[in-house]
């Protein structure tokens, strides 16, 4: 299969570019498209057979489920049912997050395939922000399924340049938006009656965060993760989002003794001496997230980017630094923790 790429920039190209997308999905084939997390592998989340070739396309085990796509947020009733006893909390969410990054699982209607939600009776849905994705979804006129376009368990595409990294030859058509607003996948998010606040139970971080969402209800989150079955929601399994060198998480310099003959490459959260990483070795190279300023949603930004480029170096180790583990840092450390080689 030869895979091709559109641009979207000037307007006409973006005419092309989402035409010959909706052409595709018609037919029931794959595309990626920018979201404002990362790219993700589209496809008409109410027909199986073309949802069965995203998880062939990414090789995706099928106990993993997936989000669902809206093309508004007026139509969550179409795939979801919204229980009486959180019909309050439900609406003010979305009036406040949709469209954005914030993914909510509820009760699934029938018109959903088993293929899509793992066979749970839950589906996780969100309405995308993305400018390009929305153009196609709303042309389409159709919920699309669109996990994170990249190879199970490999690092998130930000870029139409990551997607062909990981998918070129496997599907037809990448849409070029340019770079991810976010570069972290979307906040998942469960919501359940009680009293006297409802409980909204985060079962991914990513850019909604905790202080984000605290004014709508108790906010928990997931810790533990699942392996070798069915999980609640996408992004739950032990080992996710991970390079192919092996990636170690810090939680201090003096936990890195440098063995001879290896050579490593450094994540660095904003790449300051006074932190204590940088001269721990000569690194091979070090990659800085959010240089000087260690501002998280810079470093959100450049997360996925920079992790694939160490990936690149062909180095014997990768080696992060921990970062504050508070707002969207908390998806980040999240990610590395899935990413690093398990004792």
């Amino acid at each position: 299969m030869t895979t091709t790429v559109l641009p979207t920039d000037p307007p006409p190209q973006l005419h092309q570019a989402v035409a010959e997308a909706v052409r595709l999905l018609q037919q029931g084939e794959v595309v990626a498209l920018p979201t404002e997390t990362v790219y993700g592998l589209a496809a008409d989340a109410l027909n199986p057979a073309a949802v069965a070739k995203i998880f062939a396309a990414k090789e995706r085990p099928t106990f993993d489920p997936l989000i669902v796509h809206l093309p508004d947020k007026k139509l969550l009733d179409t795939v979801a049912e919204v229980p009486p006893e959180i019909q309050k909390a439900v609406i003010q969410l979305i009036e406040r997050f949709w469209p954005g990054p914030l993914t909510l699982i509820l009760p699934k209607k029938a018109c959903v395939p088993d293929l899509v939600t793992a066979g749970l009776p839950t589906v996780a849905v969100r309405v995308s922000a993305n400018p390009v994705f929305k153009r196609v979804i709303q042309a389409l006129g159709r919920p699309l399924a669109a996990p994170s376009a990249n190879r199970f368990g490999s690092i998130s595409p930000t870029s139409a340049g990551a997607v062909v990294a990981e998918l070129d030859g496997r599907i037809p058509l990448i849409v070029d938006g340019g770079a991810c607003m976010h570069g972290l996948e979307s906040t998942i998010l469960k919501v359940e009656a009680a009293t006297p606040k409802n409980l909204l139970t985060i079962l991914r971080p990513g850019p909604i965060t905790v202080e984000d969402l605290k004014v709508y209800g108790r906010v928990q989150r997931v810790t533990r993760s699942v392996v070798d079955e069915a999980t609640e929601a996408p992004g739950q399994l032990a080992s996710h989002y991970a390079p192919r060198t092996p990636l170690r998480l810090l939680a201090k310099p003096s936990d890195f003794t440098p063995e001879p003959g290896k050579r490593y490459a450094l994540m660095s959260f904003r790449g300051e001496e006074k932190d204590g990483y940088l001269g721990l070795t000569d690194w091979a190279q070090v990659l800085v997230l959010s240089p000087g300023s260690g501002k998280l949603p810079e470093a959100a930004v450049r997360f996925f980017y920079v992790l694939r480029e160490l990936d690149k170096l062909g180095v014997d180790e990768i080696i992060a630094e921990p970062m504050l583990e508070h707002g969207m840092g908390t998806a980040m450390m999240d990610k590395l923790r899935r990413a690093a080689v398990k004792p």
